[in-house]
């Protein structure tokens, strides 16, 4: 991986809940959202080696908009999702038991146009998001 930018949460939570709230589509349609006037309307996800995964995020008022896709290359369950986005960067999604925390890492290469800060700022938002869904999430 390519100068990777990296970001984590602790998260107070079996790594079951966390595995299945990163992975389920009707859940990272809730989570996936890296800013309060930001949306994520549609979600495809594989999540096997090979498989696929497109998440689309946007603006509220349709503004501005993406969508996040690509493959993945590797998939341990409950331990690894190693990602091959569209434009050939890649990203790592670590999973990894704390004591009575999960930690969840991400690494990816940056996009050239893009202000690493922004870039940082942006994942760490979603990472954030995430904890906070997965925390108060039933069951």
């Amino acid at each position: 991986m390519k100068n990777p930018i990296e970001v984590s949460v602790l998260i107070n939570s079996t790594l079951e809940k966390v595995w299945n709230a990163w992975t389920k589509e009707e859940f990272v349609k809730i989570w996936n959202v890296p800013f309060a006037d930001w949306h994520c309307p549609s979600v495809k996800n594989d999540v096997r080696t090979d498989g696929d995964f497109n998440f689309r995020m946007e603006k509220l008022d349709g503004s501005e908009g993406f969508d996040y896709k690509g493959r993945y290359l590797e998939v341990i369950p409950f331990s690894k999702i190693e990602t091959l986005q569209e434009d050939g960067r890649k990203s790592l999604i670590i999973f990894k038991e704390q004591g009575k925390l999960l930690e969840l890492t991400e690494q990816f290469e940056p996009e050239a146009q893009t202000e690493l800060s922004l870039q940082k700022e942006f994942c760490q938002s979603v990472l954030n998001k995430f904890k906070d869904f997965v925390e108060n999430l039933e069951g």
